[in-house]
């Protein structure tokens, strides 16, 4: 079932060795058909900043602030954060360029560490944080549509099920139609969310002209509506750090950059302190108009922004909660799709989900099997029990990828990177990520444990799935079957790997590199 890809000449479904965790390529199709490089500069930076700006900020920006018991030292939350993202982004962005394979963090981790421990960052990913925050986003669109139609009272549960689904059921459509189609939903929603991000900081900055900026005077902005607690303090910070979750998405289809040596990072440096801007400013713009006990008394800030300023037009603001939820689906589906595709490229999820249409060069298998996850997950009442259990293992693989850079410095230091920041920032990064990680321990070491519980369940599966090559005939060519038919009915072929660009002498890789 978990043979890694086979060519399409072949007959026989050979198994594909998965012991060590060398950065040699995996077989290839001859099929002639590969995945088009269709995005480009403007649509990563979009891919970025849609999926960090989900409906977070317009609805509960709050927890940063009830845990940092002050505005001034929320505000100095949200900007710390926001340089730590940037500089695991810049860790992301040599790794990138490095292993420029589509998959993001587990692509890094499989290569440097091995099979099993990427086989662990895919398990978790596939069976539960994926599928849970894309049901979770879906169903927050849908709330906000349907809230207008039921003033009184709440939406009714099955109404707003069925509606998320078919939210997901139209991108999923998009997504497999065309990948030029995606990208342009992407950077329209994109678009949309950052003009109504704009005109709250717009509205902000009129507030402040008119003298409304009682609670950003220092003697002000640091009085404590709570004693200050370092507990408290460490969590405002995993607020902030989990706000900015998102920031390596464009890392899953780096084959689909459109020069990724350079797309990449550029894509990067402008969208993490694009993201940094808007979430200060438009937290500094929420106070212009209340006070924090009443941001944190609302269930959707925005909203009640937009009713104290904007009167009649206040009907925007939970307009621009739905797009930028139905823009934050839409990315979550484009980019775990292909995180899905990689590991079955590798031999870690059945060989279909690693097939593109032979036309359209769209992986139909991985967005089916993506949506299909999320939609059983729309059927279950414990998604948000889900996401807390499995938000500690999915940070806890930002760090173990950020080590890998390091690793990889040490185990091949003279690897081609187009791209080789100082170990300076995977060292800063690490020192925080560290403190994070123990704290969100010594907080909470049930959820905690039980996150590492639904992890290690991925062990045996591996064992059996993939380092288990023997596998008896019968099994084999059942699953071939099913895997042929599937693929007539998909109109899906395996795809050919391109080749990763190698300098030919020191001298032009000294040219290519670019030192941070």
């Amino acid at each position: 079932m978990f043979d890694g890809p086979r060519k399409r000449s072949s007959s026989s479904s050979s198994a594909q060795s998965d012991k060590g965790g060398s950065l040699s390529g995996k077989d290839a199709g001859n099929s002639g058909v590969a995945l088009k490089k269709e995005i480009g500069l403007v649509s990563a930076c979009g891919i970025i900043v849609g999926n960090i700006i989900g409906s977070g900020i317009f609805v509960s920006p709050k927890g940063v602030l009830e845990n940092a018991s002050c505005v001034g030292l929320a505000i100095i939350v949200w900007v710390a954060t926001g340089f730590i993202t940037a500089v695991g982004a810049l860790c992301y962005a040599e790794l990138g360029v490095t292993i420029p394979k589509s998959g993001g963090d587990y692509s890094y981790v499989k290569d440097i560490f091995g099979g099993l421990a990427g086989f662990l960052r895919l398990w978790i990913a596939v069976l539960v944080i994926y599928p849970t925050n894309q049901a979770v986003i879906a169903l927050t669109f849908s709330n906000y549509i349907l809230q207008p139609l039921f003033p009184s009272c709440l939406p009714p549960e099955t109404g707003l099920r069925l509606l998320a689904a078919v939210c997901l059921l139209l991108l999923t459509w998009v997504n497999c139609y065309s990948v030029r189609w995606a990208t342009r939903v992407q950077d329209v929603f994109t678009a949309g969310k950052l003009m109504a991000l704009g005109l709250i900081i717009v509205m902000g900055i009129v507030q402040i002209c008119k003298g409304h900026y009682y609670w950003l005077e220092p003697v002000h902005a640091f009085e404590k509506f709570r004693d200050y607690d370092v507990g408290l303090i460490a969590l405002s910070f995993l607020q902030g750090s989990f706000a900015y979750g998102g920031w390596n998405f464009l890392n899953y289809v780096t084959e689909e950059l459109v020069d990724p040596y350079k797309n990449l990072p550029r894509a990067i440096f402008i969208s993490i302190p694009l993201v940094t801007f808007v979430y200060v400013f438009a937290n500094v713009a929420y106070v212009t108009a209340m006070s924090p006990q009443e941001l944190l008394a609302s269930n959707a800030v925005a909203v009640t922004f937009g009713e104290k300023l904007l009167g009649v037009m206040s009907w925007i603001m939970p307009i621009s909660v739905a797009l930028s939820t139905f823009g934050g689906v839409n990315g979550s589906l484009f980019t775990s799709s292909r995180l899905f595709f990689a590991g079955a490229r590798e031999g870690h999820l059945p060989r279909l989900l690693a097939m593109i249409h032979v036309n359209r060069c769209t992986p139909i298998p991985a967005l089916l099997f993506t949506c299909i996850s999320t939609l059983l997950m729309l059927c279950t009442s414990d998604i948000y029990t889900l996401i807390n259990y499995v938000g500690f293992i999915n940070y806890l693989f930002y760090g173990v990828t950020v080590a890998g850079q390091i690793v990889l410095r040490i185990k091949q230091p003279n690897i081609y990177r187009p791209i080789k920041v100082s170990l300076l920032w995977p060292v800063l990064y690490l020192l925080f990520w560290a403190f994070l990680l123990i704290f969100s321990l010594y907080s909470e070491p049930v959820v905690c444990g039980i996150g590492l519980a639904i992890m290690l369940t991925g062990v045996p599966v591996y064992y059996l799935g993939v380092y288990w090559e023997n596998k008896p005939q019968c099994f084999d060519i059942a699953v071939g079957k099913m895997t042929h038919m599937c693929q007539k009915f998909c109109v899906v072929v395996y795809p050919i790997m391109e080749e990763s660009p190698e300098p030919h002498g020191p001298e032009e890789e000294e040219g290519r590199k670019e030192r941070l």
